[in-house]
């Protein structure tokens, strides 16, 4: 099979082209995607050519683990049929040439139907928020919920969405004032505006590198502070301050099956919605510059491609 795909062969070298895919197996589906999503975080990290050294990476290579769309064939018992709608986290199913460490990117995608996840298709462009939000999830599993966000991005109202689910009450901090809105159940403000220095709790999803000498003093005695994002240069902080707060430092990983289990059910339930979080979209056909824009213009919070033209 050949389908097209996003093709990142070096950094900001980034085109839709022609890849060819491997035939499916036993237990495998073959998905149409319908939309994917761009990660301003790894993704981003491929693209400007910062990404730290990471198993299986290298270029040509196709991004994306953010993908939505309908199953159009089964092999073997999978527990899916043709026409069923799933979320796809990745796939490495492309022919030797391409690498395929996320690889969701794709107008056809071949993976073990183990992998994926089934949704409702009334979800939409929504289905390929699942990752992120799963990815919030997985850092709020952890340990206690937090009493204050770092960042209102896409992963920031996630976690702030879930908290509150969960009942807390967490304020977040964001010095863009372009994105300060779309709270519900929260209140947004500046670090400046915020004279708090007992915060228990507090989840950076920012990824500046620098962060943990800014929270130290906002911190309780024994208080935590968990990095939720990925963090592509060395994090130091002055030790000192942190010594005197007894300060606790944790780092969430990336999410787990149990965690897209998770949130397909608080999606489905009512319990978290995945409303106002994407800003930007465009076709899978201008993808370059779609990446670009995600990457660059701080207005835009997620950016979703269209595949429903690709072959």
């Amino acid at each position: 099979m050949i389908t097209d795909a996003v093709i990142l062969s070096g950094p900001r070298a980034l085109s839709l082209g022609k890849v060819g895919l491997k035939a499916p197996l036993a237990g495998d589906v073959v998905v149409r995607v319908r939309h994917s999503g761009i990660s301003t975080g790894t993704e981003k990290l491929f693209w400007q050519g910062s990404m730290p050294p990471f198993p299986g990476m290298g270029y040509p290579l196709v991004p994306g683990y953010e993908s939505f769309g309908e199953v159009v064939e089964t092999r073997g018992e999978t527990g899916f049929v043709p026409g069923d709608h799933v979320f796809v986290p990745g796939a490495n199913c492309f022919e030797a040439g391409v690498r395929g460490l996320f690889g969701g990117a794709s107008g056809l995608l071949v993976t073990p139907a183990s992998r994926v996840a089934r949704l409702d298709p009334a979800h939409g462009e929504q289905g390929a928020l699942l990752a992120l939000a799963a990815t919030a999830h997985h850092a709020l599993t952890g340990g206690s919920l937090p009493d204050l966000i770092i960042g209102h991005g896409t992963l920031g109202r996630l976690l702030a969405r879930i908290a509150v689910a969960r009942g807390a009450e967490p304020v977040v901090w964001e010095i863009d004032p372009d994105r300060r809105g779309g709270a519900a159940g929260y209140e947004v403000v500046t670090p400046d505006g915020d004279q708090r220095r007992d915060y228990r709790v507090i989840f950076d999803a920012s990824g500046a590198t620098d962060i943990l000498d800014r929270l130290v003093p906002r911190l309780a005695r024994g208080g935590e502070v968990v990095l939720c994002g990925f963090y592509s240069a060395p994090i130091s902080f002055a030790f000192p301050p942190a010594f005197m707060k007894e300060l606790r430092l944790r780092i969430a990983s990336e999410w787990q099956p149990a965690d897209l289990e998770a949130t397909r059910r608080l999606v489905d339930d009512g319990h978290l919605s995945l409303d106002r979080l994407i800003t930007h979209r465009a076709s899978a056909a201008d993808a370059a510059s779609a990446y670009d824009r995600a990457f660059t213009d701080p207005a835009c919070l997620k950016m979703i491609l269209d595949w429903s033209a690709a072959a």
